[in-house]
């Protein structure tokens, strides 16, 4: 089935039903069910849904040049809002968003100069500095890690926040900072993921941070089997390896798409510690890990950068980390 035949049976089934076709919500590379950024996406629109007891449209994209097309198709059957998750839906959300000037549209992790645009990013260096905290106070070997999806600024900025919480919990710590690859493939690549996490152990890191979308499954598993400890991305993913998931750095795009769906569709945002957009997980999973004193460190450290006693450097704002 092409993606407009997709698209118009799913408009029609919707006219039946006697309900305009709104809201709807593209998903980037990786599909819906990626356990992570995607996912958490997905959460937020099911949230409305279940509260609502509307339906909305949604489209997962299989390639890149499907990222305009579905933006456009969902404009043609009057969605709205239109909702684009992921940096890469900026460019076709400008261009979709100037051919359809009534409607709204939403783009999570870009932003976009348009009246009808609303930009929605998350201060990830945030939360990205306190499981760095976590993870080198954690560390036994003084050595930890970092496994990013695609080399891209955004994933950058994870991996800055990363460093700089590893560093404030241990001037001494040893951070080593690798990506999966250079193409939207990198986002979805378990076995890689986990063969650069056993790489890492062998060097002596003891716990890793994954920042990779479905790629980070991989490197979960590697830290469960090598007894090693990992820390999840997007969404809380402490339940996906039991026992060596330290935490996960929680980013809620699910609370985006919610409001946006509700109707918050003006004004753009950046999405801190402060405004409840980025933390990390603590859940029954990994209560054992996160001792008292964990706790009580990494608490010291969301308290300061709230309060502007800690500046979290932005990558993407300074390209560069230092």
């Amino acid at each position: 089935m092409t993606l407009k035949t997709a698209l118009l049976a799913a408009a029609l089934v919707l006219t039946a039903l006697g309900v305009r076709a709104e809201p709807a919500v593209v998903y980037d590379m990786g599909g819906k069910f990626d356990k992570s950024f995607n996912q958490s996406g997905y959460a937020g629109a099911e949230r409305w849904k279940k509260e609502t007891g509307k339906p909305y449209l949604e489209f997962e994209i299989s390639n890149p040049a499907q990222r305009e097309q579905a933006l456009r198709r969902m404009a043609e059957r009057g969605a709205d809002p239109i909702v684009g998750i992921g940096f890469s839906m900026g460019s076709a959300a400008e261009k979709v968003a100037k051919d359809f000037p009534k409607l709204h549209f939403v783009v999570i992790d870009a932003e976009v100069q348009a009246p009808n645009v609303r930009s929605v990013v998350f201060k990830e260096q945030e939360g990205s500095f306190l499981v760095g905290v976590l993870a080198a106070a954690a560390s036994k070997t003084g050595k930890v890690g970092f496994v990013g999806g695609m080399d891209v600024p955004l994933i950058r900025k994870f991996a800055c926040g990363y460093e700089q919480g590893a560093k404030y919990a241990n001037p001494k710590v040893q951070v080593t900072l690798q990506y999966t690859g250079t193409t939207p493939q990198a986002w979805n690549d378990p076995a890689r993921g986990a063969e650069i996490a056993r790489s890492q152990f062998a060097s002596g890191v003891d716990v890793i941070f994954a920042a990779a979308g479905g790629t980070g499954v991989g490197v979960y598993q590697a830290a469960k089997d090598a007894g090693k400890l990992a820390i999840g991305v997007d969404s809380n993913q402490n339940h996906l390896q039991p026992g060596t998931m330290l935490t996960s750095m929680v980013k809620r795009v699910d609370v985006a798409v919610y409001d946006a769906f509700k109707g918050i569709n003006e004004g753009s945002a950046a999405l801190g510690l402060k405004e409840g957009g980025v933390d990390y997980a603590l859940d029954q999973y990994n209560a054992k890990l996160v001792t008292p004193a964990l706790k009580q460190r990494v608490e010291a450290a969301r308290a300061a950068i709230i309060g502007g006693r800690i500046k979290v450097i932005d990558y993407m704002a300074h390209n560069a980390c230092s």
